[in-house]
């Protein structure tokens, strides 16, 4: 299987130092979303000799892994799999993706629910209640997407997201693919903080929107 590895970074020069000569000992191709990066994450990618998408406005997290899956659908990558630029998922975890990966799944969550804070952890359980998903680990941005579900969140529907969690799970299983978790070891992030958990304000803006997207969905497949 062709698979590409897709990185979203805003900011992460730092951590992809550490990240991509260890990542490049994993995987051979590898694909930074520079997600209009005021330091030199851009630079740091192209000195390694990592392919780097610039992008001219910044789109956040979704909007530059969705740019990465539509890179990877358009040069016939048969799957992808995500990562964070932080140093939480580690290189040495993606054999367990692909290891746990069948013809029946299409998308494989990297789970670590002990990485979660108290807060996140009521968050999660909140929109669990709520959309009866049965998923451990929403937020958990290391996936692999088999081409069937590249697809899904390539198309225009995704590009109204604003997060990768909720929302792209509710709009898979309505899909009607198949979602399964596996569980993996992940780190602390290597430098910097969690952008949607970085102030009040910001959760309160997570919280509302997260919220309405799940009333919006009432009714769709919640099984995986």
């Amino acid at each position: 299987m062709k698979t590409l590895i897709v990185i979203p970074a805003f900011n992460e020069a730092e951590n992809l130092k550490q990240l991509l000569p260890e990542l490049k000992q994993k995987a051979n191709e590898i694909l930074i979303v520079n997600d209009f990066s005021s330091d030199d994450t851009a630079q740091i990618a192209h000195s390694m000799g990592v392919s780097c998408l610039t992008l001219p406005d910044q789109l956040g997290a979704w909007g530059a892994t969705q740019t990465g899956i539509r890179y990877a659908l358009s040069r016939g990558y048969d799957q992808v799999i995500t990562m964070d630029a932080d140093g939480q998922h580690l290189p040495e975890e993606l054999i367990t993706l692909y290891n746990h990966k069948t013809q029946d799944s299409h998308v494989i969550i990297g789970t670590f629910p002990q990485r979660l804070s108290y807060l996140k952890k009521m968050a999660w359980r909140f929109f669990k209640i709520l959309t009866q998903i049965k998923i451990q680990d929403l937020t958990s941005g290391f996936r692999l997407y088999d081409k069937q579900a590249m697809t899904i969140l390539a198309g225009k529907e995704a590009s109204l997201l604003d997060y990768q969690d909720v929302g792209v799970l509710l709009l898979l299983l309505r899909s009607g693919l198949t979602i399964e978790e596996v569980p993996v070891k992940m780190e602390h992030r290597n430098d910097g903080k969690s952008r949607v958990f970085s102030s009040w304000l910001v959760v309160m803006k997570y919280m509302i929107q997260t919220t309405t997207l799940c009333l919006a969905n009432f009714g769709v497949k919640k099984s995986t």
